[in-house]
């Protein structure tokens, strides 16, 4: 039978090997982890609102009754279009007959790479545990010292970046602080805590419409985060950050302002963006070799001089579209021009607080929150994560605590902490 490689097994590359599910093909799911995550919710984990297996699923569980597709944990290292091959980092080689590259993004720190060590970003669930474990112990290392200077610095929290993952982080680090630390310390009250939203451009959320966003601002400040406009970061160290001439003393620094194309698409040898993504034929094939499609983050797509946004609902449609393509392809027909379908854009801020823009309907506060919620439980994958996720969340509404707070290394501090696993 003809085999179709998947690379990842993110949004894309799963709708992709599910759309093949009763195809005469064999299919080889290659990903670097064992799970699928469920990345709009992934800050929750990094904020201690949920517990990592609410939003993660084994992908050979996902994938299990599909007697088609061999799932592999393995990193791809190298592509041969040529000779059709996909080289692991074992050294191993499997041939294709049609490739789907799901790699995805991950994080850019637009040439300042030694910044990565003091400000993580968020994309996989190792991130989320030291983004968490960071956040905890800052805490934790408040009630221990004793100066007021060192204090401040502890309770200080900075995200650099005002898309819709640090928003959502900043509103849920507020949160944090004035509902669920509140009364648990002895030596300072965390209401006292200072989250800063910092954001290069002259708005939060740049890609909702202008009220919307100033909506937005309005609610971030009212729970309590300090937000920053038209403020470039151009240093980030272990203690704090600047702006220009301004330092702000700060020991959890968050990155969310950039984001770069897998490393993969460069295996290609094709055209890509200034992001690194690879620019995609109509069909989300690329150049002179139609067997080859790329989708999710990885794809840049132009439709009608507007640009696919890098999200689920985006590389969910692609990972089907790349699929039913390659179908026709083996049938002998014409593939089809991928067209998106935009279903609406959700940010959520924090408790009743959110953005929502449904077509011509735009929400915000309570009715905008409550789209966001229900409609995150919906695609989550499985009855189970759907079960707890909504029990968790209606348990956090009404006390406002959050039990997914467990550190479990000594405080050494967050730099030489960072890369250690937590089993949560």
């Amino acid at each position: 039978m003809p085999r179709i490689v998947i690379i990842g097994c993110g949004f894309g590359g799963l709708f992709a090997a599910q759309a093949l599910k009763r195809a005469p093909v064999d299919v080889i799911v290659i990903d670097r982890t064992n799970h699928h995550l469920f990345q709009p919710l992934l800050y929750q984990v990094a904020t201690a609102g949920l517990a990592a297996p609410a939003i993660a699923a084994p992908i050979r569980y996902v994938l299990a009754r599909q007697k088609n597709t061999t799932v592999l944990m393995a990193d791809v290292v190298g592509i041969d279009k040529h000779a059709r091959t996909v080289q692991l980092d074992d050294g191993q080689r499997f041939a294709y007959d049609h490739l789907i590259v799901a790699s995805g993004a991950t994080h850019s720190y637009f040439g300042h790479p030694e910044w990565q060590a003091h400000a993580p970003g968020l994309k996989t669930l190792e991130d989320a545990f030291d983004i968490r474990r960071r956040v905890l112990v800052a805490f934790e290392q408040a009630e221990r010292v004793r100066d007021d200077a060192a204090r401040r610095a502890w309770l200080t929290f900075v995200v650099i970046g005002a898309g819709a993952t640090g928003v959502e982080m900043a509103g849920m680090l507020a949160e944090i602080a004035r509902h669920t630390l509140s009364g648990e310390f002895r030596r300072f009250e965390s209401r006292n805590a200072r989250v800063i939203l910092l954001e290069g451009g002259p708005r939060v959320l740049p890609a909702f419409p202008d009220d919307l966003s100033e909506r937005a601002r309005r609610q971030l400040e009212k729970l309590g985060v300090t937000v920053w406009l038209d403020s470039r970061v151009t240093a980030i160290d272990e203690r704090g950050v600047e702006i220009g001439g301004t330092r702000i003393d700060a020991r959890t620094v968050i990155w969310a302002a950039g984001v770069a194309a897998s490393p993969l698409g460069r295996a290609l040898d094709v055209p890509l963006d200034r992001a690194g993504r690879v620019i995609v034929n109509p069909d989300l094939s690329i150049h002179e070799h139609p067997e080859v499609f790329v989708i999710g983050d990885l794809a840049a797509v132009t439709i009608d001089g507007k640009e696919v946004p890098g999200v689920s609902p985006a590389a969910k449609q692609m990972g089907r579209h790349a699929a039913e393509n390659i179908m026709r392809r083996l049938r002998g027909e014409a593939t089809r021009p991928f067209r998106y379908r935009d279903y609406g854009t959700l940010a959520t801020i924090g408790r009743k607080a959110a953005v929502a823009m449904l077509g011509p309907l735009k929400l915000s506060g309570y009715p905008a929150w409550l789209t966001w919620l229900f409609a995150h439980v919906y695609f989550l994958i499985g009855f189970r994560n759907r079960l707890v996720v909504l029990v968790d969340w209606a348990w956090a509404y009404w006390s406002f605590t959050r039990f997914a707070r467990v550190v479990i290394e000594p405080m050494r501090g967050h730099v030489s902490d960072h890369n250690k696993e937590d089993p949560s």
